[in-house]
């Protein structure tokens, strides 16, 4: 890939693009948001399939636990958007995190993302939106280097640069941090949303859901209801907000002219094992989305679920 090409891959796409979807889609109510986004914008995101990616937290008993869970949220979200037909381009993913960083997991969905790479270049790209564990992402490009050049990698993973507390002791980074430093390594075009210090800005509350998701269909009761009921867990009677943090990957491909968010080129940083950042100089260049414009992606995001 010639450096001119590379950092175009680093920038928002111009007009329609083919889409994976990698997610943890039952580790909490951000990822049905995604999926959904993702859903709500078919003239421009060309969806050739969906990877349930593995976790765990106190919604599984382990990683395949989680996957599997994932899995069947997902196929749950695309019949409440009526968008059923997609059920045969969904894949199961790893049942657990790489082991090490030069042993590939194999699942559906490393297998699907690693044979899909093929079919796309530099100058034609897949783009591949990650915003679980990078598990199956990394276990792909290890089975085939191709993916470095043919593919833009866009996650949800670390905490910001600048966060003092351990930036990369971020959910999904910890989760697979043999798979994030697989990816940060490899070479290939990364666009990285850090989590806490960023992405943690977009957050509506129970009155703005309210307003736009309630009553307007059925993916919009579910999305709403469910966000209620996951905060009134920890937050019952009292004022709160949620971070509905995986909205935002989805949108960096839809962001022409900086509509959504904010970013910059910097040396990819390197994410270790004390769960800190290391930042050499000398790295190759990623994408790091440093500001989200919260109130336009909102309205955007609103906009698009209520037309369902």
């Amino acid at each position: 890939m010639t450096q001119t090409q590379y950092f175009k891959n680093l920038t928002p796409p111009e007009g329609a693009i083919d889409v994976v979807l990698d997610t943890d889609a039952y580790n909490e109510i951000d990822d049905q948001f995604a999926i959904s986004y993702m859903l709500g914008h078919p003239e421009k995101l060309q969806i050739k399939g969906i990877c349930a990616a593995p976790f765990h937290n106190e919604n599984s008993t382990g990683p395949e636990d989680g996957m599997e869970k994932s899995y069947k949220e997902i196929l749950k979200l695309l019949e409440l958007a009526g968008h059923s037909k997609l059920e045969s381009s969904v894949y199961k993913g790893s049942p657990c995190y790489l082991p090490d960083e030069q042993t590939a997991v194999s699942s559906e969905a490393a297998d699907f993302m690693a044979n899909l790479a093929n079919q796309y270049t530099p100058e034609k790209p897949l783009y591949i939106v990650a915003i679980g564990a990078i598990t199956n992402v990394a276990s792909a490009i290890l089975q085939n280097p191709a993916m470095k050049e043919n593919c833009v990698l866009v996650w949800l993973g670390g905490h910001a640069l600048h966060w003092p507390d351990r930036g990369a002791s971020e959910f999904n980074m910890r989760q697979a941090l043999a798979g994030a430093r697989i990816v940060f390594g490899c070479g290939s075009p990364v666009v990285q949303r850090p989590c806490v210090g960023v992405v943690s800005a977009f957050a509506p509350g129970e009155p703005e859901l309210a307003h736009w998701l309630k009553g307007k269909n059925a993916l919009c009761d579910y999305l709403y209801q469910h966000t209620v009921e996951a905060a009134e867990t920890y937050a019952a009677g009292k004022p709160w907000t949620r971070t509905i943090w995986d909205v935002t990957a989805v949108a960096w491909l839809l962001n022409e002219g900086n509509r959504f968010m904010s970013d910059q080129l910097i040396p990819s940083p390197i994410p270790q094992y004390d769960f800190q950042y290391a930042c050499p100089a000398q790295r190759h260049w990623i994408q790091y989305v440093y500001h989200i414009n919260r109130d336009a992606l909102m309205e955007d995001l609103f906009n698009t679920l209520g037309g369902f």
